[in-house]
């Protein structure tokens, strides 16, 4: 029987669900994680068009869709689809909320589980996966900063949003305060040649000044020697890790938020305008710049 025309709800391979906001999927790799999408509703399954994907990682609330969904319309413009991956708290143990952010927990890679769900979307969507636009804020720009060292050739522009704790670009701290020992841990070699090729920005709030939350003091697990070393707050840690970045030879785009304290959804159009860039080429040649921009979204804090 000859297909029917396709429509929003019927495709060939794909379906309802497959386009527009996806629900969460399990990763194939290991089904205790799962990811959804945005995939632009004029997708043509019989097109010729290619996409770029954007990975956007959460922070410890775990908002996973509500970025997707942030991201819905920069899609729509810029012919992208956006993959948004969901690492769930408690694994191990009920009250751990900070794995992912490390990149290694009980045996876990989550580098490769975020690089496993993106080869399903590679062969579901013709989409450019080879290298990624990432976008992470708080425990999400830990994740994307981390995942920028250990795979600078799947990245084509890395955006850290306020992390708060920092991993220097400075071997004489030992992971995670800097990236001494980073291959003995991780089995790989710090390729500074090709981090000079990604596009860098790290954006923060220019309110986003309290430390609550990520003081860490000899006392904490997660102590390691240099774990102060990068500054009291958010913003004073970003510009640390800039530093870094800058003094191996990587240029960064630096955004400070007038305006926005630790809230995610407030930086996302310095994010945006970010992307935008590199997608059009506009920036001409690489180099560092520093913008004050007007935030626009909801008053939702995001960890």
């Amino acid at each position: 029987m000859a297909a029917g025309p396709v429509s929003r709800r019927h495709g060939i391979d794909l379906s309802y669900y497959d386009l527009g906001r996806t629900p969460f999927f399990a990763c194939e790799l290991d089904p205790r994680f799962s990811s959804c999408l945005y995939v632009p509703e004029d997708y043509d399954e019989t097109g010729t068009k290619r996409y770029d994907l954007i990975v956007a990682v959460h922070g410890t609330d775990r908002t996973a869709s509500e970025y997707r969904d942030r991201f819905a319309a920069f899609c729509d413009e810029h012919d992208c689809i956006v993959l948004a991956p969901l690492f769930p708290a408690g694994l191990g143990r009920r009250t751990e909320l900070h794995d992912y952010k490390f990149i290694r927990y009980g045996g876990i890679r989550f580098d490769r589980i975020l690089l496993s769900m993106v080869d399903e979307v590679a062969v579901k969507y013709r989409v450019d996966a080879s290298r990624l636009l990432m976008h992470g804020f708080s425990g999400g720009g830990q994740f994307v900063h981390r995942f920028l060292y250990l795979h600078p050739e799947r990245v084509r522009a890395a955006s850290i949003g306020a992390p708060g704790l920092v991993t220097l670009l400075d071997p004489r701290w030992p992971w995670w305060a800097g990236t001494g020992g980073l291959s003995e841990e991780f089995g790989v070699r710090l390729d500074i040649d090709a981090m000079r090729g990604v596009a860098v920005q790290m954006v923060v709030g220019a309110d986003d000044t309290d430390t609550w939350e990520i003081t860490v003091t000899e006392r904490d697990e997660l102590w390691v020697e240099g774990a102060d070393a990068a500054g009291a707050n958010r913003i004073d840690r970003l510009e640390s890790l800039r530093r870094s970045f800058e003094a191996a030879g990587i240029p960064v785009r630096f955004d400070v938020v007038p305006g926005a304290a630790h809230n995610g959804f407030d930086v996302l159009d310095a994010v945006h305008a970010f992307f935008h860039d590199e997608l059009a080429h506009a920036r001409g040649p690489r180099g560092a710049c520093t913008g004050m921009l007007t935030p626009d979204g909801a008053d939702v804090p995001q960890g």
